[in-house]
């Protein structure tokens, strides 16, 4: 009898639990800040309502990279590609300056030796000038405009790379098309006008002719007018000689003198001695 007595109440709590539980759902959301740590739990609710799934703190998803970190990605990658497309650049131009320099050399230009008198009196060969990167140029004294013109942009180039520091002394050289007038005297009162290492070269028609034929130099003198005065028509380009002698390259009208410059550049990086 006391075994029924003490069961009864337990079954009468769980017969009204279902009542209580449907009851507890039907409560809103406002009454719960009434209730003790119901205002905790509401605004805790809410505030996990407006995280992520990467916000959601330890427990949930690690949170991926920051925009920093994407944007130091993204320049390091640019900064890679950049790299690349430089150097094959470089690389593309090297090849192209190589395969102009080994045409320039089987075109036989400036092969063999010349003898001639500098501004000085001195006698003057080819060989004088090796070990030495040469701008050579040909033209005469009482040119008008071109050979003036040409000289000053030729004593510019060598100027720019007198500037640039470990780089070799370039030797520019003024060689003449007309022997009849521009003696030894002539040739010493030009070249001072351009640049204090600028070596004025003359000699016999015969050695005019000879260096200039191995240049592929064309000149001849126009007609004579009543002074005595004439023009010389001649080619106009600065020709570039490594220090083995060898003619190199070649510079028109056209080109300025800072192309020139970073084109001697170019080829002083790119020099190999084939003579030892």
């Amino acid at each position: 009898m006391l075994k029924h007595r003490s069961i009864r109440p337990v079954l009468l709590l769980l017969a009204q639990l279902p009542r209580a539980q449907h009851g507890l759902s039907q409560l809103k959301a406002s009454s719960l800040l009434k209730t003790p740590g119901g205002e905790a739990l509401h605004v805790r609710c809410r505030l996990l309502s407006r995280q992520g799934p990467a916000e959601t703190g330890r427990q949930g998803q690690p949170r991926g990279p920051g925009l920093r970190t994407r944007l130091l990605i993204t320049a390091l990658f640019g900064v890679g590609l950049g790299g690349a497309w430089l150097a094959m650049r470089a690389e593309k131009e090297r090849q192209q300056q190589q395969r102009r320099t080994e045409a320039l050399r089987q075109a036989s230009v400036g092969q063999g030796d010349f003898s001639l008198l500098d501004h000085q009196g001195q006698a003057r060969c080819k060989a004088d000038f090796r070990g030495q990167w040469v701008l050579l140029y040909f033209g005469f004294t009482h040119c008008p405009d071109i050979c003036p013109d040409e000289l000053e942009k030729l004593v510019q180039v060598v100027r720019q790379l007198e500037a640039q520091p470990g780089l070799p002394l370039v030797q520019p050289i003024f060689i003449t098309v007309d022997p009849a007038r521009d003696d030894v005297a002539a040739m010493a009162r030009y070249v001072q006008d351009f640049h204090p290492r600028l070596l004025g070269l003359t000699g016999s028609a015969e050695q005019v002719a000879q260096v200039s034929r191995s240049y592929r130099v064309y000149y001849s003198a126009g007609p004579k007018d009543a002074d005595q005065d004439y023009i010389v028509d001649h080619s106009i380009a600065i020709y570039l000689l490594n220090p083995d002698g060898l003619f190199t390259d070649y510079y028109g009208r056209a080109r300025s003198a800072e192309q020139i410059a970073d084109s001697v550049q170019r080829h002083m990086a790119a020099f190999r001695s084939v003579l030892h």
